[in-house]
């Protein structure tokens, strides 16, 4: 006779640390585009570790609770900090004055806009999270507008600064979204309101 038996793991939510490593990343890289700070080079280490495997680490952990909407949220923004990453060591001439040389910064702009159409539609998946997480994805909206904009040379000063200001309000409310997750979890009940979904596909 068969005795069959179902283990069931619990996994804690990750999005908590997912929405922190994109609140630092956002908050140091934003003051570099709104003139605080100078250069990228102390902005690398951040887009590794915060932007991209802090975010790859929550995209795994909500695979494993099967959200398709998280993993692939965190997952799709983990590996664009490594690209960006890696598109400032390779500026900079980590990997050769040739290949420093040889990049055309246009390209970056068609990797932008492929990352506005992304989050496009990951905006409407937002509608059914909750109001803060809905926000923060209106505003990386206009993070790779203009980030798009400027890089392909559109109006490169308003829409560098339109970046610039998005992304820091990124960094705020995902600070806002991080310590929500964590609080309202650890105390049990609402310490910070999120909003509840819009629901309009229900």
């Amino acid at each position: 006779m068969e005795n069959n038996q179902n283990c069931k793991i619990v996994t804690a939510d990750p999005s908590a640390l997912g929405l922190f490593g994109l609140a630092m990343v956002t908050l140091v890289a934003s003051s570099s585009k709104l003139g605080w700070t100078s250069g990228v080079s102390l902005v690398i280490p951040w887009a590794i570790f915060l932007g991209a495997f802090a975010q790859l680490f929550a995209c795994i952990n909500d695979a494993k609770k099967n959200n398709v909407f998280g993993t692939t949220a965190f997952g799709g923004y983990a590996f664009f900090w490594f690209a960006v990453g890696t598109t400032w060591l390779i500026q900079n001439g980590v990997f050769g004055k040739a290949l420093a040389e040889s990049a055309d910064v246009k390209q970056l702009g068609f990797a932008f806009v492929g990352y506005l159409i992304f989050t496009l539609f990951m905006t409407v998946g937002a509608m059914e999270t909750h109001k803060v997480l809905f926000m923060i994805f209106v505003l990386i909206d206009f993070l790779f507008l203009g980030l798009s904009f400027s890089t392909l040379g559109i109006a490169p000063e308003p829409m560098h600064l339109l970046a610039g200001w998005s992304e820091f309000a990124i960094a705020m409310l995902s600070f806002y979204g991080s310590a929500a997750a964590v609080l309202n979890t650890h105390f049990g009940k609402v310490v910070l309101p999120v909003g509840k979904p819009f629901g309009i596909f229900k």
